[in-house]
């Protein structure tokens, strides 16, 4: 799998964390628990050593999802004002038509997507619908209850 991974600073960031965190805390942490639940003897029995196997089957794959993540990490920065096109990185502040309420969405990629903290992915029917948009474009999102269209107020 050699997909771009595209992530923000801070998201690379706490990928990073949770990967130092995983190989020097918890994996060394889980290896002694494999080591004393082997010390007590007949393993086909051992529930410490069942759910510990286990748990580290769970780890390793973490891991190794973490670690192809960071290798293929393409980092988003915050848009320059460039060409005022909406991209990834991007800070869009839209209005749905027909309602007076602004919202601001900062497109990511579906990694850090966060719709609760306005983090919309690049690929979702909405981020979609706003790349290559600029200030003043109307775009259209289909929805399970027709068609949604946003004017776009501003692109940070």
């Amino acid at each position: 799998m050699n997909e771009a991974v595209y992530l923000t600073p801070e998201g690379k960031a706490a990928l990073e964390a949770e990967l130092e965190e995983l190989l020097n805390i918890k994996r060394p942490a889980l290896a002694a628990r494999l080591h004393a639940a082997i010390k007590q003897g007949d393993l086909s029995e051992n529930a410490d050593y069942i759910a510990a196997k286990e748990e580290q089957g769970f780890l390793e794959g973490r891991i190794l999802e973490l670690q192809a993540k960071l290798r293929n990490a393409v980092l988003i920065e915050p848009q320059r004002n460039g060409d005022g096109r909406v991209s990834l990185g991007s800070t869009v502040v839209v209005k749905e038509e027909g309602y007076d309420e602004v919202e601001t969405y900062y497109i990511v990629g579906p990694d850090e997507a966060d719709p609760s903290r306005g983090y919309i992915s690049h690929v979702s029917p909405l981020g979609g619908a706003l790349l290559n948009s600029v200030a003043g474009d109307v775009v259209a999102v289909r929805a399970p209850k027709g068609e949604i269209h946003f004017r776009i107020m501003e692109v940070k």
